[in-house]
């Protein structure tokens, strides 16, 4: 999976970046990347199934908000979002050479978590993204949970929904912790099932640390006991 995804980003990088910077149209590149991002997941022997889908309504953005087990789960779920999907990523990222430039031109937003002002100004791209019509995925653990638990919330992402007044539609991702966990090299096949739940309107909660914890519990409530 890892030689496939290196290959195709050196392969199919260049061109599609320069596709994309010369039409400023960056729906190939999108498509393309996450096409093949699933294509290596599946080339792993990772089988996926869906609940809850008809809980995504055609023509509303969202941020989607998903539980964080492995390294599998962007490759997962972001090709399964309808329309692009913009994700908050770390900014080290970012300086991967052909990945980062691919990246800004995708309009995904750099996290940088050491000082408050640039907290905020991820903040505010992020909303800039949302309210043109882009989805949003965000895992608000911040990290790969390290025991397959569901790992206390970052309160960034929630100043982004509250801000921004797009609703939150929570993910819970089943099955990629046993697959792929974090400090594990080696991928073992298995069966995934992504959760959609019904989404949560921001406008609904007094405060950010209300709506954190209506999502937390729609997340924990997919997972098992």
């Amino acid at each position: 999976m890892l030689s496939f995804w290196g290959l195709s980003i050196l392969l199919a990088g260049p061109p599609l970046l320069l596709w994309a910077y010369l039409t400023k149209d960056v729906g190939p590149l999108y498509h393309i990347a996450t096409f093949l991002g699933i294509s290596g997941v599946r080339l792993a022997g990772i089988k996926i199934e869906e609940a809850g889908r008809e809980n995504i309504k055609p023509g509303q953005n969202y941020i989607f908000m998903s539980n964080h087990a492995s390294n599998l789960d962007p490759p997962i779920e972001i090709p399964r979002i309808h329309r692009r999907c913009s994700v908050l990523v770390k900014k080290e990222l970012f300086r991967v050479p052909i990945l980062g430039v691919g990246m800004r031109i995708a309009k995904l937003v750099p996290v940088d978590r050491s000082n408050r002002e640039a907290a905020l100004e991820s903040v505010r791209e992020g909303v800039d993204v949302l309210r043109e019509g882009l989805n949003m995925m965000v895992y608000p653990e911040g990290t790969r949970t390290p025991d397959g638990k569901l790992q206390a919330f970052k309160k960034g992402p929630f100043h982004l929904a509250m801000e921004s007044g797009v609703p939150v539609l929570p993910i819970t991702i089943v099955g990629t912790y046993d697959s792929w966990p974090k400090n594990r090299f080696a991928l073992k096949p298995g069966m995934i099932t992504v959760i959609y739940h019904p989404a949560i309107s921001p406008q609904d909660f007094s405060d950010r640390d209300e709506l954190m914890t209506a999502v937390w519990n729609a997340i924990a409530g997919g997972l098992p006991v």
